[in-house]
């Protein structure tokens, strides 16, 4: 499991408005960092229109590279750390240019320069 790679994993249980179910997640954290088998993810759901005024939301085209069937989103603003136990299966990886992105979405969202 490393920076860059979608993954299905399993986010359920959760609470209130977390996103919920088997779906898939991008690995966002250093491979260098953390001692613990936990790793920070930001889930990706379907895209919808309404994302696009949202700058912590990322537009992802399907490829055979990711992995991904259907245009998508990765939620920045849901970024968590999980244990590696809920990780299902790898789909693909996401390209620099999207991982970019990604990144400057969690900047956004955790108000770092």
């Amino acid at each position: 499991m490393h920076r860059g790679e979608v993954w299905l994993i399993n986010l359920d249980p959760t609470v209130g408005a977390e996103i919920k179910k088997i779906r898939p997640a991008v690995v966002v954290n250093d491979d260098a960092v953390g001692l613990l088998p936990l790793k920070v993810i930001v889930p990706i759901t379907e895209w919808k229109g309404r994302y696009g005024v949202a700058p912590w939301m990322v537009q992802i085209a399907p490829s055979s590279e990711n992995g991904l069937d259907k245009l998508s989103a990765a939620d920045a603003f849901q970024v968590r750390s999980l244990a590696q136990e809920r990780f299902v299966r790898k789909l693909g990886s996401l390209s620099d240019s999207v991982m970019l992105a990604i990144s400057k979405a969690l900047a956004t969202v955790l108000s770092i320069e």
